[in-house]
């Protein structure tokens, strides 16, 4: 697809970074001389100074036979107006990145007027995968997927679990409704076969319905207990998402926020929430605010430096959950060296969403593939694609089809049930499929299988 990129700030050169690896011809806009050299450089793009809203410059760009314009500057109005020109001159769908909350009552009209195809917040965005997080206090990743109905937890593996040594051949008759579709071990990211024996330390990744994980940590001995208190160091946009997402879900919430017009602000809009104007990176605050008793520490103040430390801090105190927000996305493996696994980035985050809803747009015509989701920090991506009519690969046992070293069938949802697939199982039309692999190995479902079966057929 013909792709073009308004901004190259960090989520702009992310997101052409990835697309350009699918395969997409890409074309990136920004006034900044200086951005556009290092994309130029060190990306297979095609590069245009000047203003994205300016007509002049997106038919420069290509923009009346272009598929997909995503406006991600730091300008929100200049993103809608440049969504705005783009799709008049010609383009096919448009994404803008929306910020401000102000918006948010007024997003649908605001789409609908400004022919805005999808519009993505990332502070709310960030909010809601916070909200995932807190569910397990001992998870460092949750991802949902079938509308729900497929949970994909990550945790780090201990000593005393009871899953030690054990092949995963045989884990599957422990635990029939579970997958284990994705670990780490030093360092390595693995698609594990049923002869792989899970050990201490390994990061692994536990697939099936709400229910069944459940039932599994809690066999565990993990704790999956409703959290009961929250403490918020910074007062912005995520701090703000977040308490409304779990508003009456019973969570004692705090808000350390250090500048006073913020606190007024916060207290204005949240009821039921505690707002506290203090320095929550001071560790007389976080000592009488009792951190080392709070179910989690979610630290999201604009510093990286700062929410690491206090993270680093409330861990140490006893802290049952730490979340930490970065900006530089070159930090979260170090976050990870440090004892901190829960990181969260507005700016991946964006660039995540944005990349799923783009490679949706990219599909076959034997498959519709509706999410794309990175694991292991980009090493592994878990896919969801939805089976089509008349597709080759259809009614064929798993074992049959070939299916490509690296690649796992982990789940079909069939009829509103989950099914872990064994390799008489097959795929049927309007199927939702989860499949992971090594990342870049699938664009389509198909790519997964090597077709001598297909062909046959």
């Amino acid at each position: 697809m013909n792709i073009i990129i308004v901004g190259d700030g960090k989520v702009g050169y992310t997101l052409a970074q990835f697309l350009s690896k699918d395969g997409h011809d890409i074309t990136i806009i920004d006034r900044e001389q200086r951005a556009l050299e290092k994309a130029s450089e060190t990306l297979d793009v095609m590069c245009v100074k000047g203003n994205g809203a300016n007509v002049r410059t997106l038919l420069e760009s290509g923009v009346d036979t272009c598929d997909v314009i995503i406006a991600v500057t730091g300008n929100d109005e200049l993103n809608m107006v440049c969504c705005l020109a783009a799709k008049q001159l010609g383009a096919k769908y448009s994404i803008a990145r929306i910020r401000d909350p102000e918006y948010t009552e007024s997003l649908t009209m605001l789409q609908d007027k400004l022919d805005i195809d999808q519009v993505i917040n990332p502070e709310r965005a960030t909010a809601q995968e916070i909200s995932r997080l807190l569910r397990f206090p001992f998870a460092i990743n949750i991802e949902s997927f079938a509308h729900g109905r497929v949970e994909m937890v990550e945790f780090r593996v201990e000593a005393s679990d009871p899953i030690i040594g054990i092949p995963l051949s045989k884990l599957h008759g422990r635990y029939p409704h579970i997958q284990f579709n994705a670990a780490q071990r030093n360092g390595e990211a693995l698609i594990p076969g049923g002869s792989f024996a899970i050990s201490a330390g390994d990061r692994l990744y536990a697939t099936g319905d709400r229910e069944s994980i459940t039932r599994f940590f809690k066999h565990l001995g993990k704790d999956t207990q409703r959290l009961k208190s929250a403490l918020l160091i910074g007062g912005g946009h995520i701090s703000y998402y977040l308490a409304k997402i779990i508003a009456g879900m019973g969570v004692h919430m705090r808000i350390v926020e250090i500048k006073e017009e913020k606190c007024t602000h916060l207290s204005e809009l949240l009821d039921g929430v505690m707002i506290i104007n203090a320095d929550g990176t001071d560790q007389e605050v976080l000592d009488s605010e009792n951190v080392g008793e709070c179910g989690a520490l979610i630290c999201l103040t604009n510093r990286d430096e700062e929410n690491l430390i206090t993270g680093m801090y409330g861990a140490r105190r006893g802290a049952k959950k730490v979340i930490v927000k970065v900006n530089r996305l070159n930090t979260m493996e170090v976050m990870e060296d440090l004892g901190i696994e829960s990181v969260v980035s507005p700016k991946l985050t964006t660039a995540n969403v944005i990349l799923r809803s783009v490679r949706a747009l990219n599909n076959s015509r034997n498959s519709v593939v509706e999410k794309v989701y990175g694991m292991l920090g980009g090493k592994v991506e878990a896919y969801e694609f939805t089976a089509l009519e008349g597709a080759g690969y259809l009614n064929i046992p798993l074992n049959r089809l070939g299916i490509k070293p690296g690649i796992l069938v982990s789940v079909l949802v069939r009829n509103h049930k989950n099914i872990i697939p064994f390799g008489d199982d097959h795929i049927e039309a309007d199927d939702t499929v989860i499949l992971t692999a090594k990342a870049g190995t699938v664009i389509n479902l198909e790519d997964a299988f090597d077709g001598t079966e297909i062909r046959k057929k």
